[in-house]
Formats: structure tokens, C-alpha cells, sequence
């Protein structure tokens, strides 16, 4: 993508822009894994629900991982009669779960007593745990599933003298954004003596595995094929931002400038709480036009009244007048999925891009807000 070019074309800003290419890009190396494991692959929508997103790779992959109801019936509309569609979460509802019990191929319970509550009730799902196998590699504990007290999946020493009756399936997760596939290796070294001692129909390995960005696939492909060979299971992978991460780009236009304690202020027509894991973690995202030899530097910052509303500060060659465009990169997950309208900003305009062009997928108005915040007799 040349966005020199691209973010002059696109007419309206704040905007996040998803590179159709860049996504699909990213599923080779899945549907690579693939082929040469025999797993199956799900899209975790917590990433980005996005519907034109779903529809463009859902014939690319097996369903979609979902935690919660609305995400359930989006990725119902979105797949038909075709395609998995598996569930876990800690906020099991009784008064919805005959519908998710309808909705969704694959239930797993996140605690022992979640499941005693609900596994009864009626549905055609296969069900499952989720466990927490108690191995941290997180060093950032509010990314870490197996923190300490975890809210997280069954601890794994409570599963050692077996199963409740009618588990299917186990689900884990234990990882976020990680570049090797040692935690997998590790993880499924601890579930082995419970996968011996109990006949199972699937094993879900969870997502936090970038994909695109490890180049050898070939120890994981053989670990999946031997799990799948010695257990008789289905293995599932379920990515999200390693389908969508490095897809997405948010496009800001300076809406001022000035000096402020001798340094360069820049604000711009977007904020963090368009991508609120910026403010959160304290994170900076990548800029396209930074220059990291500049000789000059600029503090980013967003257009509300929060005093910490500020993406960081970066170097360039010139500093951007104002008018200008800019663009963070690899914003395409947990950024507009969390985006709010703090001080009544409009969400960002929502655009595809491909070879051909591009094609606004959302627009935030002020009936959108008003429909939030006013009385809805109104």
C-alpha cells in the first residue's frame, strides 16, 4: 500500500483504514499451517467484528471464536449455516444461554461450578473447559491470562483426577502477541498427562500467536499432527490480531500547533480513545511519517480535554504544518473494537483498501450518538 498516495485519496478524517490485501496476506501462512497440520482455523472477532471484514475471510477459514452473545449472533449472520462458531467467556449468562447454546458449535465453561450451573440446559453444542494451565510467559501481568487469582479457565491441578462428565473439548489461551511458538510447546507438554487420561473430541489452542511474523512453522505443524495423531482430536487456532493487527491504519490530519514548555505540540483530529490501548499501556504507536535520525520532534496529541490524550512524541525531518495528514501503523486490532466518543467526538470513519480502491465501510454521526445518550422515546 503507498500510503503517500493512499492517505491523500481518502476524503474524510479520523479514519481507520484496513488493508483487504495485507489481511488476507496474513492468512497464507495459516492456511499454510494448515494444510500441513491438519488444524482447523477461527477468526477471534474480539479483535475486529467488523461485518465486511468477517465476510471477506470467512471462506478463508473454519468460523469464527466469540464471547458473548452479540458477537455470536454477528458471526451466525455472517457464516450462515456453514462454519464453527466457538464460545468462551467468564460472563455466561443463564437468561441468554439457550440462544448462544442454539448460535454456537462449541461451548467452553470457564470454571467448574459455571459449568455445573449450565451445562444442562438445552442446545446442540459440543462442550468444553477452558483451563488455565498455570504457566505465565507475559511479562505484563494485565496481558497474562495465568496471572495470580486469575479470572481466567479451570485451574489445571483441579483436572487432574479428570474431567466432569460430558467435557468434549478444552480450551486454553496463554499468550498475547508472542513471535515463537516455545508457550504453545510448553503448554502442551503440561496438558499431556490430562489429554492421556481422558478421551476428547477437540483441543482449542487459543490465539496471541503472530502468525505472519514467525517464519518457521514447521516444529508447530508436527507438534499439531502428533496431538492430533495420538489423541484423535480436532486442534483449532483461533487469531485475531494476528489477522488483523498489522492490517489496520489510523489517518489523523493536524488540527493545531504550537510550542508549549519549548517543545512542539501537534494535536490532531483523532485521540487515544479512538485506540485506547495507547493510553491503557502506555504503548506509542508506530507513525508512518516519523524519521528516526530527524533533527526535529513533535508531541502528538489528541483533540479532547484529557490532560494524557497524547499518542508521544516523535522526530521528523520537518515538522507537519497544519492541514497535514499523518498515519499510525498496526491499529487494526483492540483499537475501534474499544474506541468510545469521550467529549462527543465522532468514532472514526471506517474504510477498506485493495487494488481497486477503497470503499467506506462505517460512518459515526450524530444520530449514532444521540441514539447512545438520549432518551430512546425520544
Amino acid at each position: 500500500m503507498n500510503w503517500l498516495e493512499l492517505k491523500q485519496q481518502i476524503p474524510t478524517s479520523p479514519a481507520l483504514v484496513l488493508d483487504e490485501t495485507q489481511i488476507l496476506a496474513n492468512l497464507t501462512p495459516l492456511q499454510a499451517l494448515k494444510q500441513a497440520s491438519g488444524c482447523k482455523i477461527l477468526y477471534s472477532m474480539k479483535a475486529l467484528p467488523l461485518a465486511a471484514l468477517l465476510a471477506l475471510i470467512k471462506d478463508q477459514i473454519d468460523g469464527f471464536s466469540v464471547s458473548s452473545l452479540f458477537e455470536a449472533r454477528l458471526a451466525k449472520e455472517v457464516l450462515g449455516d456453514g462454519g464453527s462458531i466457538h464460545l468462551t467467556t467468564p460472563g455466561l449468562r443463564p437468561d441468554e444461554f439457550a440462544e448462544l447454546g442454539r448460535l454456537c458449535s462449541h461451548i467452553s465453561f470457564n470454571s467448574l461450578p459455571q459449568h455445573q450451573r449450565l451445562q444442562g440446559m438445552v442446545g446442540d453444542y459440543s462442550p468444553g473447559l477452558r483451563v488455565n494451565p498455570k504457566l505465565s510467559f507475559a511479562d505484563d501481568q494485565r496481558y497474562d491470562p495465568c496471572r495470580p487469582h486469575s479470572k481466567l479457565g479451570v485451574d489445571i491441578e483441579l483436572l487432574r483426577d479428570g474431567l466432569p462428565a460430558g467435557v468434549e473439548g478444552l480450551h486454553f489461551h496463554s499468550v498475547f502477541a508472542c513471535r515463537d511458538f516455545r508457550p504453545l510447546q510448553h503448554t502442551l507438554e503440561k496438558l499431556r498427562p490430562i489429554l492421556k487420561c481422558n478421551r476428547l473430541k477437540w483441543l482449542n489452542l487459543g490465539g496471541g500467536y503472530l502468525y505472519h511474523a514467525i517464519a518457521d512453522h514447521q516444529d508447530v505443524a508436527e507438534l499439531i499432527r502428533d496431538v492430533r495423531a495420538e489423541f484423535g482430536v480436532d486442534v483449532y487456532l483461533e487469531p485475531g490480531k494476528g489477522v488483523v493487527g498489522n492490517a489496520g491504519y489510523l489517518l489523523a490530519t493536524v488540527l493545531d500547533r504550537f510550542v508549549s514548555d519549548g517543545k512542539q505540540v501537534l494535536i490532531l483530529d483523532t485521540s487515544v480513545n479512538h485506540h485506547p490501548e495507547v493510553f491503557e499501556y502506555q504503548m506509542k504507536p508506530r507513525l508512518l511519517e516519523e524519521e528516526g535520525a530527524g533533527e526535529q520532534s513533535a508531541i502528538l496529541a489528541g483533540s479532547t480535554c484529557l490532560a494524557g490524550d497524547v499518542f508521544g512524541e516523535y522526530r521528523f525531518g520537518r515538522i507537519p504544518e497544519v492541514g497535514e495528514r499523518l498515519v499510525f501503523a498496526d491499529v487494526g486490532a483492540y483499537s475501534l473494537i474499544k474506541a468510545n466518543r469521550f467529549n462527543g467526538y465522532q468514532l472514526p470513519d471506517v474504510y477498506s483498501v485493495n487494488r481497486a480502491g477503497w470503499v467506506l465501510q462505517k460512518r459515526d454521526s450524530y444520530a449514532d450518538y444521540r441514539r447512545q445518550w438520549a432518551n430512546s422515546g425520544d
